[in-house]
């Protein structure tokens, strides 16, 4: 459906032009609604809606843009994304609807707070929320938000958002993430808020191609850092808390692992968990949020997507993936991410791309896995 342009008036907000758009209210037809919906926004374009009839315009736009259709919420959405003088409700409605048409409000409405976008980063999806760490002057509080949950995607769109407010304290959050989330170190390398103590820190877990690029930036002594970390890591091994640093170890994989359990049931829980993050998971090597989607996305349990990953074909976890609606074409590449971050598994051996629905595919994996060979 097309979306019916309409000219401001040369009178707005005369008593005409309220009598009209009143007499468009009461109509029912979808087709009125529509055009009172834009005429609103045509006007308060031309000329700031006055004061008293802010509370009519509050109820039109509520009312209408609940039962507008798509293409009529994304052109408000995009009229009105940048203007003080829409109602906040309406504002914050559009920033929950679909991530087209909420993006140009979470970027640029003034009149989004700090507290409704750190509501965008708890109850929204992932979209939102990258949308959210990416908006121009994102304060403090919401940086801080953003790091404070750990979401791997969110984070590294939080580091390429040079005008953010990001403390020191929240920078070396980042700086420490990046150790295992390899997507934030470039955009950290790049960031105007790193110092010099933290992109030393930074140096030592980054490509060659970064190196320069942070040597660029501040002065690195590599051989005076690489004998410093040598000195460390041998004074490391002899000392009491590394016989400690296995237990140790282990609880921060049991906690990794929760966390991305309390995502997976997050995103299903808001109907937001969809075939996508596998890929996601494996680029950001989150190989145990991973096997954990998987699992939710199929009905799998854990055991059943655990010997999958591991057979010695990759037969099973073909079967899974394409049962939870991975595209065919994909599961090659799919493939290679999965073997790069378990050890070269599944096996050397191959699968059959039989054309299947995703019904079939659940089925014959299940069947599989009550095999002994393979259970």
């Amino acid at each position: 459906m097309s979306v019916v342009q309409l000219e401001p008036p040369r009178d707005a907000w005369d008593d005409r032009t309220v009598s009209q758009l009143l007499t468009l209210a009461q109509s029912r037809s979808a087709e009125d609604r529509q055009r009172l919906l834009l005429k609103v926004t045509c006007l308060c374009e031309a000329t700031r809606p006055p004061a008293e009839v802010g509370p009519l315009l509050s109820d039109i736009f509520l009312t209408l843009a609940a039962q507008a259709e798509r293409d009529i919420r994304l052109a408000l959405s995009e009229r009105i994304a940048g203007v003080d003088w829409a109602p906040p409700a309406l504002i914050n409605m559009l920033a929950l609807d679909e991530i087209e048409i909420a993006r140009p409000v979470i970027t640029s409405s003034p009149l989004l707070q700090d507290t409704d976008l750190i509501r965008l980063l708890i109850e929204a999806t992932l979209e939102h929320q990258i949308a959210v760490a990416r908006r121009p002057q994102l304060s403090r509080p919401v940086a801080d938000t953003i790091i404070d949950r750990g979401e791997a995607v969110t984070m590294t769109a939080l580091a390429s958002n040079r005008s953010a407010d990001i403390s020191e304290d929240a920078m070396r959050k980042l700086v420490d993430h990046s150790r295992r989330l390899a997507g934030l170190r470039a955009p950290l390398t790049r960031h105007p808020r790193l110092n010099e103590q933290l992109a030393q820190q930074l140096y030592q877990w980054v490509g060659q191609a970064l190196r320069q690029s942070i040597g660029e930036r501040f002065r690195i002594d590599d051989a005076q850092l690489n004998a410093a970390v040598q000195q460390a890591a041998a004074k490391a091994v002899g000392s009491p808390e590394w016989r400690t640093a296995p237990t140790s170890r282990l609880a921060e994989d049991r906690e990794r692992s929760d966390m991305e359990r309390r995502l997976v049931d997050k995103l299903e829980a808001a109907g937001q968990l969809r075939p996508g993050l596998l890929i996601r998971a494996l680029r950001e090597q989150r190989f145990e949020l991973f096997e954990q989607a998987l699992a939710a996305l199929g009905g799998f349990s854990d055991a059943q997507v655990h010997h999958a990953v591991r057979a010695p074909t990759a037969e099973p976890l073909y079967l899974a993936c394409i049962a939870v609606g991975v595209d065919k074409a994909v599961f090659a590449s799919l493939l290679v991410e999965v073997r790069k971050l378990s050890g070269g598994l599944p096996a050397d051996g191959g699968w059959t791309a039989t054309p299947m629905n995703a019904h079939s595919a659940s089925r014959a994996f299940r069947q599989m896995m009550e095999k002994p060979a393979i259970v």
